[in-house]
C-alpha cells in the first residue's frame, strides 16, 4: 500500500498505545490496513461517475427493480486506489434502495456495461419505490457529480464467526485485543479518513458494526440462494455460493436521507465474480438501527 496512506494511521496508532494494547498487536492490525477510494461530491480529486443521471442500459438488459443510485466509470478507479480489480473499462451501475427485505433478500443489484456497448435510456421502473413513504425517500436520492479521493481505513469489526458447530462468535482470530483496536479506530478515523458517502473496497461498516457486513451480506446472499432453490427445483439457483470469506465490499453507501438516518448500504460480491466481470450474485445488504 502506498507509504502515505499507511502514515495517515498515525493518530490511530497513537491512541492505541495510550489505551496500553502492547506494540505487537497494534502493528499486527495495522498491516490488516486496506486502500479504499472515497467518492465525494465536492473538491478537486478526478470525477468518476455521477449519483443519479439517466439510467443508460443495454437493450438485451432488464431493468432492475431498485432505483439507479450511481453511475462510475472503472478506468478512473485504479486497483491501488480501491484494492479492487474492476474492469479496466466500462461502466459499472450500482442500484439499491434503503429498505428491509426478507429471507436474505437482496436490497439491490449491480450492472456492469463493457466500453461501447449500445445502450439506450429507460424510464423509471421501480419496483421497491411503491408508496408514498417510499417514493419520499427515492426523492432526496443525490444527483451529483463524485469525485475520487483515496482512502485508507481498518476493521470496524472485531468479532468473526465460530469454527465451532452451533455457531456464535469468537475474537478476530490472532487478535486478541481485537474489542479494544476497533475502539481505538472508532475514536480516531473521522482524523484519517476522508468524509464522503459512497466508498470502493476497503472495510465495510455500519453504526453497530461487531461482525464483518460483508460476512453477514454474504450470509445473507447464501440464505436467499437457498430460498429460490427450494421454490424452484433444478434452478441455477441450486449451485452454492462461495464461502463469505471470498467476499469483498464493493461499495458502501453511508446514507444521509430525511427518514433513513444513519442507515447503510453494502454492495458485496464474491472476489472470484469480479475478476469474472460476473456481477449477476453482487448481494446488496442494507443496515439501519431507527
Amino acid at each position: 500500500m502506498n507509504p502515505e496512506l499507511i502514515n495517515r494511521l498515525a493518530p490511530f496508532r497513537a491512541e492505541a498505545l495510550r489505551r496500553g494494547i502492547p506494540l505487537q498487536d497494534v502493528e499486527r492490525w495495522i498491516a490488516t490496513a486496506r486502500p479504499s477510494g472515497t467518492l465525494v461530491t465536492g473538491g478537486d480529486g478526478p470525477v468518476v461517475g455521477r449519483f443519479g443521471g439517466p439510467l443508460l442500459l443495454p437493450a438485451d438488459v432488464p431493468a432492475p427493480w431498485s432505483p439507479l443510485l450511481a453511475t462510475l466509470d472503472c478506468a478512473a478507479l485504479p486497483e491501488e486506489t480501491t484494492g479492487l480489480a474492476l474492469p479496466a473499462d466500462g461502466r459499472l451501475l450500482l442500484f439499491g434502495f434503503p429498505e428491509m427485505t426478507y429471507f436474505g433478500g437482496s436490497a439491490g443489484d449491480v450492472v456492469y456495461v463493457p466500453e461501447g456497448t449500445p445502450v439506450e435510456e429507460r424510464g423509471p421502473k421501480y419496483e421497491s419505490v411503491h408508496d408514498d413513504e417510499t417514493r419520499a425517500i427515492h426523492e432526496q436520492f443525490p444527483q451529483e457529480e463524485l469525485r475520487l479521493a483515496p482512502d485508507v481505513c481498518l476493521p470496524s469489526h472485531f468479532l468473526a464467526p465460530s469454527p465451532e458447530t452451533g455457531g456464535g462468535t469468537v475474537t478476530l482470530p490472532g487478535h486478541p485485543h481485537a474489542w479494544e483496536l476497533a475502539e481505538a479506530w472508532e475514536e480516531t478515523y473521522g482524523d484519517i479518513v476522508v468524509d464522503g458517502p459512497l466508498h470502493i473496497g476497503g472495510y465495510a461498516s455500519h453504526e453497530c458494526t461487531e461482525t464483518d457486513p460483508v460476512t453477514d451480506a454474504a450470509a445473507d446472499a447464501e440464505q436467499s440462494r437457498r430460498i429460490r432453490a427450494e421454490q424452484s427445483p433444478g434452478s441455477a439457483d441450486t449451485a452454492g455460493l462461495p464461502a463469505a470469506a471470498e467476499w469483498v465490499l464493493l461499495a458502501q453507501w453511508d446514507i444521509d436521507l430525511d427518514g433513513r438516518e444513519g442507515s447503510t448500504l453494502h454492495w458485496v460480491i464474491p472476489r472470484q465474480d469480479l475478476a469474472e466481470r460476473r456481477f449477476d450474485r453482487a448481494h446488496v445488504s442494507f443496515f439501519w438501527n431507527p
